[in-house]
């Protein structure tokens, strides 16, 4: 008997089985020439004209049906799309994927939310257009105090008829109307009187505390919101052993609570004894820095931060008296993160909006006066000092970017639990070498829609060493390196006149590049001083702030929005090539540009009245791409600052770049034994069961195989698709004729 070769494998075994191949394995043609191999199972093919071997291209386009909240979301052929017709959800997203729920109805989805915008009104539903301009008015001298608070406050007033707001800075307090004019209204001076701690007001007193400097001791005063400027204050009264560092007040449930040092105390607006003065609450630690003071139906918030600490007290009204309880320990309604610092507090809507040192926070309000509050609906680079409502909106005094401006929060549109939509708002377009600068306060003006807030000056930490001016022009020295660049606007604090003067006050320009410690400047003054050392140890340099008004009807020159990175909620890559954007351009432009996933920014057309709103062809960035996203960049109109065009939607549209797979059939021969194509036999009783098997185990692990093809060489990974087996030899009396033709069908991957 002819020896077994070693390809035909043992008598009870296939070879592939019998030297222990995985799915992965490759075969190696020795003894006998076999056509093909998959999962290291070799098979002679049986290829006729009734069976033959077929290659096509595997569908590569899911399957889908369109259930998007926009009609044609959802690629039937040809096309993913993608599209946006309404972005009033806000800012903060990095990727633009929809809900998976199509049929929610919550507003607040990702398909109404973008990644940032900047100069643009999204908050009309299907529409994005410009904001107002901002105007710079009014100097603003005082910085930050020691505790990192704001020194400006801003209140919406109205007075004789004239819509404005009352300014405090410091020293000074001005009533600013909405035209720009500003009254010095209470006008005290920097090294002779005291700051002005704090002021609030009843819509028609204002009421204030300062040190009554004479005595060196707390000063409660108030003034009519319609007196002239030059008409003196009252003196409420004054307290004897309590000298004011830091103070904060608020009129809330027809009285004043004030919080002076680390003491809480309750004023009626009649008062005119100290001994009207109620302390409600001491706090144990005479450092603690009480920073703002809020009411709700049941209660009022005092809010303050003790080192890395800080937390929201609350009192609640005696339901007979309705007067404040007093409190020997603080009952505490909120405590912030460790390192998280309260500076603002204001009740809106039955809300509790925080402001802090990392951002926006809004707290839900009980029955009982208790707060829960959310996380941070959006970390800012400076923190919030104070916020301003109307309609369902809050604004947010917290800098747009690095410049001047309010973020905009919608109290309606609830994204998460105590997380609501944002975008950022009006702003002031500084372009400032230093971005030293903070947005420190915000309010409307008097009783109109429009906006103003202002920022804290920037002590530059230089001591003046000396001074001299003639013909207008200032030289000064520093003991240490100022920062200072050309067209800063400085205020000269602690030198004095002739420094100072004008009214209002509007700073003085650096007029030359300064070196590390000199630089000059003009003056409005007229007068020579001598170029001689002065005894002003104690004077510093500041880069004053401004106030910054809301424009009645004119529109900022241009803004934009950003999408977020849209990737068609997968990973594979894809061919982004076209968009298409409506909306009305008669007035103004838009500019739409491509972002890619390294922040690029790449042009692609501007319509306008003429050139229309046609389809436009992506051409980068250059091939396949994960995801991209896109600008919207709108434009006012050139003649009119009145009109500018109106944003309502885009749709993009991509094909996959996946490679494509190969589905390939092709018929196997699968007997005991079989001839190759040298006429060498092959195989054994019971072979044809048991590489039948080995086949469908390896199709059953579902794994990537090897296809072998050695026909044409190829050699590729798969998926098995189907093996189909038809059993065509009949049994004789010896054998069991077991065997035929298997058709195997892979997917190359």
């Amino acid at each position: 008997m002819v020896a077994r070769d070693i390809t035909e494998g043992r008598s009870t075994r296939a070879i592939a089985v019998d030297i222990g191949l995985n799915a992965t394995a490759i075969w190696q043609n020795t003894g006998n020439s076999f056509d093909c191999a998959i999962a290291g199972i070799p098979f002679l093919t049986a290829i006729k004209d009734e069976r033959p071997y077929e290659r096509a291209t595997a569908p590569f386009r899911k399957q889908q049906f369109d259930s998007q909240r926009d009609p044609g979301e959802q690629s039937l052929s040809t096309w993913w799309l993608r599209s946006q017709s309404s972005f009033h959800a806000g800012e903060g997203i990095l990727f633009y994927d929809p809900l998976a729920n199509p049929y929610s109805t919550t507003i607040a989805s990702n398909s109404y939310r973008v990644k940032k915008s900047y100069g643009v009104d999204i908050w009309t539903q299907g529409q994005v257009t410009l904001l107002h301009e901002t105007t710079k008015g009014h100097v603003t001298t005082s910085p930050l105090d020691a505790n990192a608070r704001a020194t400006q406050t801003m209140r919406s007033i109205t007075w004789s008829g004239t819509d404005g707001y009352l300014l405090h800075d410091g020293y000074d307090v001005d009533r600013i109307a909405a035209d720009g004019t500003v009254d010095h209204w209470i006008d005290t001076s920097s090294g002779t009187d005291d700051p002005v701690y704090a002021i609030c007001d009843d819509g028609n007193y204002a009421y204030w505390v300062t040190n009554d400097t004479k005595g060196g001791k707390l000063d409660v005063r108030k003034k009519a919101l319609s007196a002239a400027a030059t008409s003196a204050s009252t003196s409420m009264f004054t307290k004897t052993g309590t000298t004011v560092a830091r103070a904060t007040m608020e009129y809330v449930k027809q009285r004043i609570v004030m919080a002076v040092n680390n003491v809480v105390y309750e004023v009626q607006t009649n008062a005119s004894t100290s001994t009207s003065m109620t302390a409600v609450y001491t706090h144990p630690n005479t450092g603690y820095v009480f920073t703002s003071i809020a009411e709700s139906g049941t209660a009022i918030y005092v809010s303050g931060f003790n080192g890395v600490q800080s937390s929201i007290y609350k009192f609640t009204l005696d339901t007979t008296t309705g007067a404040m309880p007093t409190l020997t320990s603080a009952i505490t309604a909120a405590e912030l993160p460790v390192g998280e610092k309260v500076f603002k507090i204001y009740e809106y809507l039955g809300y509790l909006c925080i402001g802090t040192s990392e951002g926006i926070r809004i707290a839900s309000i009980g029955t009982d006066g208790s707060l829960t509050y959310g996380p941070l609906i959006v970390e800012t680079t400076n923190p919030c000092y104070d916020f301003a409502a109307r309609d369902r909106f809050v604004w947010c005094a917290t800098g747009v970017d690095t410049e001047p401006g309010v973020i905009r929060v919608d109290l309606s549109n609830e994204i998460e639990s105590l997380r609501f939509a944002y975008a950022h708002d009006i702003h002031y377009d500084l372009y400032s070498t230093n971005t030293a600068h903070v947005t420190t306060a915000c309010a409307f003006i008097g009783a109109t829609a429009q906006l103003a807030f202002c920022i804290a000056a920037v002590n530059m930490g230089t001591q003046i060493t000396n001074k001299a001016l003639s013909g207008g022009v200032v030289t000064l020295a520093t003991s240490s390196v100022h920062n200072l660049n050309a067209g800063d606007i400085v205020w000269i604090d602690g030198v004095g006149s002739p420094f100072d003067t004008g009214s209002p006050y509007t700073g003085e320009t650096v007029v030359s590049t300064p070196t590390t410690t000199t630089f000059t400047f003009t003056s409005a003054s007229t007068a020579t001083v001598a170029s001689t050392a002065v005894s002003t140890s104690t004077a510093t340099v500041r880069l004053v702030g401004n106030v910054y008004a809301e424009h009645a009807t004119n529109l900022r020159e241009d803004g934009y929005i950003e999408t977020g990175l849209i990737r068609y909620n997968t990973l594979e890559p894809k061919n982004f090539k076209r968009v298409i954007s409506r909306g009305n351009f008669d007035h103004g432009s838009l500019t739409i540009q491509v972002r890619d996933v390294n922040g690029v920014l790449y042009d692609l057309i501007t319509y306008d009245s003429l050139i229309g709103s046609p389809e436009v062809t992506i051409t980068q960035p250059q091939g396949a791409q994960d995801a991209i996203g896109l600008r919207f960049v709108v434009a006012r109109d050139s003649t009119s600052a009145t009109e500018g065009p109106i944003f309502k939607g885009y749709q993009l549209k991509a094909v996959p770049a996946t490679p494509r797979s190969r589905l390939i059939s092709v018929p196997l021969m699968n007997f005991d034994t079989e001839t190759d194509k040298y006429n060498s036999t092959i195989g054994y009783e019971g072979r044809a069961i048991e590489r039948l098997a080995a086949l469908e185990n390896a199709e059953s692990a579902g794994d990537v195989v090897t296809w072998q093809d050695f026909r044409t060489g190829e050699l590729a990974q798969c998926l098995i698709e189907e093996v189909k087996f038809v059993d065509i030899t009949p049994p004789d009396k010896r054998l069991t004729g077991y065997g035929g033709i298997i058709t195997l069908t892979i997917r190359t991957v």
